[in-house]
């Protein structure tokens, strides 16, 4: 095959077939050409020289062309040549001058041509994978129609235009097959550039998936007047959607609901009938909380902040209702919601309440050697321990019917006398264990902490100061994307995470770790952090120092 002796319209024809069929640069596809004819010439002439080819974009001409770079030392005689021997090519040659030689016309052989048809090929794969991740890259988020091509082990490949698309088995609804040919809908859940290429990642149990469905039928949502705050699927089996309206008058469950159902309806038959459950959203997390475990009715609810937990207490017929069939309700209430949920009857809340009420009689009646009725008039007043007696104004004591003053100093007495009995047999303890006096002697532990932070082999200073804050007041991990209760050595003490990181920084202060200007200055990136989370915009505004 002689490259000159072929039409010289002829490749640019090529390219442009090619670049049409693959919808990529015509230029790509001829830059290709030139390396593939280059290449081609290298294993005519010889590797070790530096072959160009050049095709006119314009008439289509080929010139193939051999370069050399003047050098003040040779180390490639192919490529490189002294200034002394480019003179009869250059006038005045200097280092970096180039000397270009126009070779003959190239006749390619059988092999030579395969060699350049396979360079081409992978060029022009390269920008049709180059060209679909630009393309898709920014789509991430948005749902696509498709076609089904063929299934491989589960998973669907998808024809969606311009590129292939996968669905794993893990993101279909349910057991939902699907046949060559059918038309799909899906989320657009990642984009990734691999080595084979751009890998579309499709998915229809993301919560992202419904959202977008959602926005596709209701008007208000798209325009922005309705909000989804929030999602939770069981994918294929039931859902719930929290949403807001920014118009008062617009209801944003019957906006999402439609005529006789008509909108939903519409996201349920391309979900496979999965049922939702559309809860109007409220930035009162206890009252979002009741609505969210709709249609059960909730009699109470006790919220813990620290630990983002909650307690639920709902009338005893209405257990199985608020849990769900399999805990499906009280789950997807929990994601909707980000909490944990833990529900209980009237019942058994009764029966915990009378429990905690008989515990905290009885220590008062061991403690304070009182009786039965003195006991249980502290505990219905809200007092739970003895440092609240001992400590409390002693006016809020006196203000008990049936307690005077001279009675509510002799119980403030009894309750200092047995917290220091309590005290001297817990430092006692502690002191057998070994603990050593830079611990007892540090400010902020009374001997009761002392003697649980003993028990758990934390017995100096040095000990204490190692400790993380989470570790003294407890903290939650997400193990498998559930919450999980950390209990902290303080925990009991009413210690929160603040305190904790106080005392932990003051005793690293104490042993010389850290300075005054690090504390300092590390309290002031946090204050500038809340600052910045609070208000982005005026953390933005903010000069820098």
């Amino acid at each position: 095959m002689s490259v000159t002796s072929a039409n010289r319209l002829e490749l640019l024809q090529i390219a442009e077939a090619v670049a049409r069929e693959k919808l990529i640069d015509p230029s790509l596809v001829i830059e290709a050409m030139e390396e593939s004819l280059a290449k081609a010439a290298r294993s005519r002439y010889g590797a070790e020289y530096d072959i160009r080819a050049k095709i006119d974009p314009k008439s289509g001409d080929l010139t193939m062309t051999r370069v050399r770079t003047v050098v003040e030392e040779v180390e490639n005689s192919f490529t490189e040549m002294l200034p002394e021997d480019a003179k009869q090519f250059l006038d005045d040659p200097k280092p970096g001058d180039t000397i270009t030689d126009e070779l003959p016309p190239l006749e390619m052989g059988r092999i030579a041509a395969q060699s350049a048809k396979q360079v081409i090929m992978q060029k022009v794969r390269e920008a049709e994978r180059a060209r679909q991740y630009e393309e898709f890259k920014d789509r991430v988020g948005e749902i696509i129609n498709g076609l089904v091509k063929r299934e491989e082990y589960g998973n669907v490949i998808v024809d969606v235009g311009r590129g292939e698309a996968v669905l794993r088995r893990d993101q279909k609804i349910g057991r939902e097959a699907f046949r060559t040919g059918d038309r799909i809908r899906a989320y657009i859940r990642d984009v990734r550039s691999e080595v084979r290429g751009p890998q579309i990642f499709l998915s229809r149990t993301a919560p992202e998936f419904m959202a977008e469905l959602f926005k596709m039928e209701v008007p208000e949502i798209y325009d922005g007047i309705i909000d989804i705050k929030a999602v939770a699927r069981d994918p294929g089996s039931r859902a719930k959607i929290g949403v807001i309206s920014y118009d008062n008058s617009i209801d944003p469950v019957g906006a999402c609901v439609g005529m006789r159902g008509s909108r939903v309806q519409a996201v349920v038959n391309e979900l496979q009938g999965e049922k939702i459950d559309i809860i109007p959203w409220n930035e009162d997390t206890p009252t979002f909380l009741v609505n969210a475990l709709q249609p059960a009715e909730v009699s109470k609810v006790v919220f813990d902040d620290d630990a983002e937990r909650v307690e639920v207490v709902v009338p005893d017929e209405q257990l199985s209702l608020a849990i769900g069939r399999r805990g499906q309700n009280v789950r997807l209430a929990s994601q909707l919601t980000g909490l944990d949920i833990d529900i209980m009857t009237e019942a058994q809340e009764s029966e915990r309440r009378q429990a905690e009420f008989a515990e905290r009689s009885q220590l008062f009646m061991d403690t304070l050697n009182v009786d039965e009725m003195v006991a249980q008039l502290l505990v219905s007043e809200g007092f739970a321990t003895l440092e609240e007696v001992a400590y409390v104004e002693s006016d809020e004591l006196s203000g008990i019917d049936g307690f005077d003053e001279d009675t509510a100093e002799e119980l403030q007495a009894r309750a200092r006398e047995s917290l220091e009995e309590i005290n001297a047999k817990a430092m006692e303890r502690a002191r057998e264990m070994g603990v050593e006096d830079s611990l007892v002697a540090f400010d902020g532990l009374t001997p009761q902490m002392i003697e649980a932070l003993a028990e758990d082999g934390v017995k100096t200073l040095e000990d204490f100061a190692t400790c993380a804050d989470w570790e003294l007041a407890g903290g939650v991990t997400i193990v498998d994307g559930k919450r999980q209760k950390d209990e902290g050595l303080l925990e009991k003490f009413d210690m929160d995470l603040a305190e904790a990181q106080h005392l932990i920084m003051g005793a690293r202060l104490q042993l010389g770790w850290v300075t005054q200007e690090q504390l300092d200055e590390d309290a002031a990136a946090a204050e500038a952090a809340l600052a910045a989370e609070e208000d982005p915009d005026a953390a933005a505004e903010a000069p820098a120092d």
